[in-house]
């Protein structure tokens, strides 16, 4: 799949900026990727692009329209078809990482078709995957998990194969969402895999390496997540990590969407070596990390402090405070590069 670039990413009019967080994540780490954006009226979110209309992205030179918004379900609403038609008539490809296939919609495929336009639908693929093994495979892997889903997992593993590689390690970020793939160019969403392949798939796309090479995987969901909690219990044994992240938002009470209560961090990590010790019975809490974006900087740094204190881990905040501790305590158990 090779998406057209500079990208115009499309907000629709979605509620907050979790609901946008394709197109956040697209601007954080590939800002230069991009043109502009397109908001509807009623929009809450912001990625801080200047705000274009079709066309003037179209002139300004935008190759494909990215929609950067998601919902419960990845449903793309009906008011949003004529922009998407728009764009296609200005010349624009579409990339999607919505469940809806842009084809499976009659206005846009009739579109494509007339303007002879590329539909991406990131989040589908044409692979099929063996179940998973459970079979012990070289190199080194870390998963990023949460107490919740939208918490950080996604930027924490950015961060730590960032931070890893400038440590000297060999590293890869492996993406199992739509907006990781937009960043990193490969990966699999793994929400849109048969539930009974999901393992199989997250070993594929975690295989076996060298034994010094470390992957990081992008985390899904949250085992505790009542809507969500099958993918990412099938990301946890494929990708059978030997170390893995807990990702926290502190200002929570219940989990996204749902009114089941937010487990505690000491939760996530004895049911995550629970059940992760099926694939990899030597698996680890490495560290925490907390998105503290809704606290003023001494709030944030007296939560890491206490935190990091309670559960003797290493916590920051990957986006403020980098992952140097964290880095550091994979050399304590693992070694040096």
């Amino acid at each position: 799949m090779e998406i057209a670039r500079p990208y115009l990413l499309f907000l629709g009019d979605v509620p907050d900026a979790l609901a946008a967080k394709t197109a956040v994540g697209i601007v954080d780490w590939r800002k230069d990727w991009c043109i502009g954006q397109i908001r509807l009226p009623g929009c809450a979110a912001d990625t801080g692009l200047s705000d274009m209309s079709i066309s003037e992205g179209a002139s300004a030179g935008a190759k494909t329209l990215v929609i950067g918004a998601v919902n419960a379900g990845g449903r793309l609403p009906d008011h949003w078809i004529a922009s998407i038609v728009e764009a296609l008539d200005s010349g624009l490809d579409i990339a999607s990482g919505l469940h809806v296939r842009l084809g499976d919609i009659s206005e846009i495929r009739e579109a494509a078709d007339r303007n002879n336009a590329q539909l991406h639908d990131v989040r589908h693929n044409s692979m099929t995957f063996a179940t998973g093994k459970g079979t012990k495979r070289s190199g080194k892997r870390i998963l990023a998990v949460g107490t919740d889903c939208s918490v950080g997992k996604k930027y924490t593993a950015l961060a730590m194969d960032r931070a890893m590689s400038e440590r000297g390690y060999k590293s890869s970020f492996c993406a199992t969402g739509q907006t990781g793939i937009f960043i990193s160019g490969r990966g699999i969403s793994l929400d849109a895999v048969v539930a009974d392949f999901i393992s199989g798939a997250a070993e594929w796309l975690s295989p076996e390496t060298e034994e010094d090479h470390w992957q990081i995987v992008e985390g899904q969901g949250s085992l505790f997540h009542p809507s969500f909690a099958g993918v990412t219990l099938g990301l946890l044994h494929g990708s059978q990590p030997d170390g893995f992240i807990v990702c926290h938002e502190p200002t929570r009470t219940k989990m996204r969407g749902v009114e089941t209560p937010l487990p505690t961090i000491e939760q996530v990590i004895e049911t995550t070596i629970q059940l992760g010790r099926l694939t990899n019975p030597a698996i680890q809490c490495i560290g925490i990390a907390v998105n503290t974006a809704a606290l003023e900087d001494d709030e944030a740094l007296a939560f890491l402090a206490k935190v990091g204190e309670k559960h003797g881990l290493p916590a920051t905040d990957p986006v403020r405070y980098g992952m140097e501790a964290i880095v550091d305590k994979v050399s304590a158990e693992f070694g040096a590069p």
